[in-house]
């Protein structure tokens, strides 16, 4: 394969992180409200199909000491740890959409349900023992996530 293709499929089969700096967001499941948070970040995870607990380790301390949050000046220089802000995190497992063929996404190099759930709970515990407030929607559920963007910021973060 030319190196264009494999430098494709394997940034293809990262876990991925979906991060968005949020005054406020919350997940709800048939109209009840599930979780919500005030300031802090909504994560949305996809887990891939070749994932493990090594990449979920990388990103849990990617997110929780990236620095996105103003400090003082208003520079990005804080990072959640600091501001003791809040995380609501959410398995999206159409971060691995495929659209480059078709026009109906495929999702091969998403992970199978399984696994994504084991992955997806274990980056939580990670999240959790930093002793920051993480809420979570429902994995596999139907959710209605809503958010309000700060900035509007947001970056994909890959393992």
């Amino acid at each position: 394969m030319p190196p264009l293709v494999l430098q494709s499929l394997f940034y293809q089969t990262l876990m991925k992180l979906l991060v968005q700096r949020v005054t406020a967001a919350s997940v709800r499941i048939n109209g009840e409200l599930v979780s919500e948070i005030g300031s802090g970040y909504l994560v949305l995870i996809g887990v891939a199909v070749t994932d493990a607990r090594t990449q979920a380790d990388y990103l849990a301390d990617k997110l929780l000491n990236l620095r996105i949050l103003a400090d003082d000046a208003g520079k990005m220089n804080r990072s959640i740890t600091d501001t003791k802000g809040e995380l609501l995190v959410v398995s999206q497992f159409t971060l691995y959409g495929d659209t480059r063929n078709g026009r109906r996404p495929g999702f091969a190099a998403a992970a199978p349900p399984q696994l994504a759930q084991e992955l997806y709970e274990y980056f939580v515990t990670r999240l959790r023992d930093s002793g920051l407030a993480v809420k979570t929607g429902i994995f596999q559920a139907d959710m209605q996530v809503a958010l309000v963007n700060d900035g509007p910021v947001t970056f994909l973060l890959e393992s």
